[in-house]
């Protein structure tokens, strides 16, 4: 296994330091954590109000592959015509938008761009850098609803039949009335730093050589956010963190995920350890050296294909994170 970069072998507590950042805050809200729309959600439960509203809708189309039309950095919403005069079974209730128009959303394939209209078919981990907040807002929603009904289908305790209520953002089952509401995973993911200039980055083993990012994992039943941070960077570098806080949030909807953002301190001079076999290589790099690859662009960037170090692409609370904790003042 090779290391592009120095390994902590060696590094100290006292070594000279460019600046002492024990605290920082996220710079920007995540690009998946922003709100452009009226969720309305006192709709869900007055669905006739929420039907009243079908004939004048706007449709978000998604396909079975999670993509949507794209067009200016928005994404284009069709009307209801050939859908019926109410929304079908498994559409979903996503909100307002400007004007009070209602927004539903259903597993279709893409309707056919308008003439004169330049239109790409992107999903969302591809278009959510350049998604407007409404855009953003409506796909991420939709996606995760989506997601969540496709796979709810039949109860998970007794196999009967659901059907979609409440506008679909809740399953009822058609044999005991028993009501199921969209699953979350909630996963943390973390910025290890020294408090002062240096920052642990590690690959996973299914990642190409080069391409770095920040420790994360599920939250196990019983365990808090801040129990999870110490466990999974125990379990995949082996280090020993404290002072963990909270830094923000973000919906990953791939397929049902919310991951919660956290920084934590660690002692540069513990060795690694790799307990879990999820992580290929971990190492400490410095402010300047992440502020360089941050300047490059990202994993997709072609640029970043004579990086010595790439990090994650800007849809991802991660780089939010990273790009926070390197400008830090």
């Amino acid at each position: 296994m090779s290391t592009p970069w120095r390994p902590v072998t060696g590094c100290s507590t006292s070594a000279v330091r460019e600046k002492t950042v024990v605290d920082f805050q996220l710079r920007n809200v995540p690009l998946l954590s922003r709100v452009g729309a009226d969720r309305s959600d006192q709709l869900r439960t007055d669905i006739d109000a929420a039907i009243a509203g079908w004939a004048d809708a706007a449709v978000l189309r998604v396909d079975g592959r999670g993509q949507v039309l794209i067009a200016d950095g928005r994404v284009l919403l069709s009307d209801t015509t050939g859908l019926g005069g109410e929304p079908p079974a498994e559409a979903v209730f996503l909100g307002r938008i400007e004007g009070g128009r209602h927004v539903w959303a259903i597993r279709a394939e893409l309707p056919v761009p308008e003439e004169g209209v330049d239109a790409n078919v992107l999903d969302l981990r591809r278009a959510g850098t350049v998604f407007d907040d409404v855009s953003a807002q409506l796909v991420s929603s939709a996606t995760a609803l989506l997601n969540w009904h496709d796979s709810a289908r039949f109860s998970a305790i007794d196999g009967s039949p659901t059907k979609s209520v409440k506008a679909g953002w809740s399953r009822v089952n058609t044999v005991t009335g028993l009501e199921e509401f969209p699953r979350i995973d909630p996963a943390v993911i973390c910025l290890v730093h020294d408090g002062a200039d240096r920052v642990v980055l590690a690959r996973q083993t299914m990642w190409p050589e080069r391409m770095f990012s920040l420790l994360a994992g599920f939250v196990e039943a019983g365990e808090s956010f801040e129990t999870c941070v110490s466990r999974e960077i125990a379990e995949e570098v082996g280090l020993d963190v404290h002072d963990v806080r909270y830094l923000g949030s973000q919906p990953w909807p791939f397929p049902r995920s919310l991951m919660v953002g956290f920084h934590a301190q660690a002692d540069p001079a513990q060795e690694f350890s790799f307990n879990d076999g999820e992580i290929a290589e971990a190492a400490w790099f410095t402010r300047d050296e992440v502020r360089a690859a941050l300047s490059i662009g990202d994993w997709s960037s072609a640029e970043g294909t004579q990086s010595k170090l790439l990090l994650p692409g800007s849809i991802s609370i991660a780089r939010e994170i990273i790009e926070s904790w390197a400008w830090a003042e």
